[in-house]
């Protein structure tokens, strides 16, 4: 079986988000549409302040999570923002499952489970029978994280200082094989 669901994953700070956008770029580059949300971490004087979130169609962005964010969920010294994660993570997920090739996931994780709605996408995601590149929490623990795993279609690559360099190449010629095949069809 083809798989189609790749999954990143590693230890806060491996470069997940950073081979991901290798990725990306690598699929443009060969005339793939890639739409989603990507969630980049915010320093202010070296300190990191938060968590943005970026719909990648449009380049909106927003708080996923801040330190002087007033109302969500705490996670570690953060609080989610459910409005911005809502509306620009989740929307930018389901608006690449209706309009693109590829669909980009940037991060399951705890800040983003709090959504029910980014839940929602996620499951729309993995369930539209696209190819799916993302990142994944290295120790959250979720039903949905669970799920997605024990998949058969779904692959996990771990970020490693070894690898970080050239992690991205792997993964782009099995969505390249993917994407041939699926184009076949």
């Amino acid at each position: 079986m083809k798989k189609r669901l790749l999954f990143i994953t590693g230890s806060p700070g491996s470069g997940k988000t950073s081979v991901l956008l290798r990725v990306i770029e690598a699929l443009k580059a060969r005339g793939h549409s890639v739409g989603g949300m990507i969630s980049r971490e915010v320093r202010t004087c070296g300190t990191r302040v938060g968590f943005e979130v970026l719909d990648l169609s449009n380049g909106r962005r927003g708080w996923l999570a801040h330190v002087n964010q007033k109302q969500g969920p705490w996670v570690g010294r953060y609080r989610v923002n459910l409005e911005d994660l809502n509306d620009i993570g989740a929307g930018a997920i389901v608006k690449a499952v209706e309009n693109f090739d590829v669909i980009a996931i940037d991060e399951i994780g705890p800040m983003e489970l709090h959504s029910g709605r980014f839940k929602e996408a996620v499951k729309r995601a993995v369930e539209s029978g696209k190819l799916v590149i993302g990142t994944v929490h290295l120790k959250a623990r979720d039903n949905l994280i669970e799920e997605v795993k024990l998949r058969e279609d779904a692959e996990i690559y771990r970020v490693t200082c070894e690898n970080r360099g050239s992690l991205h190449e792997t993964i782009v010629g099995k969505a390249a094989e993917f994407l041939a095949k699926a184009t076949e069809e």
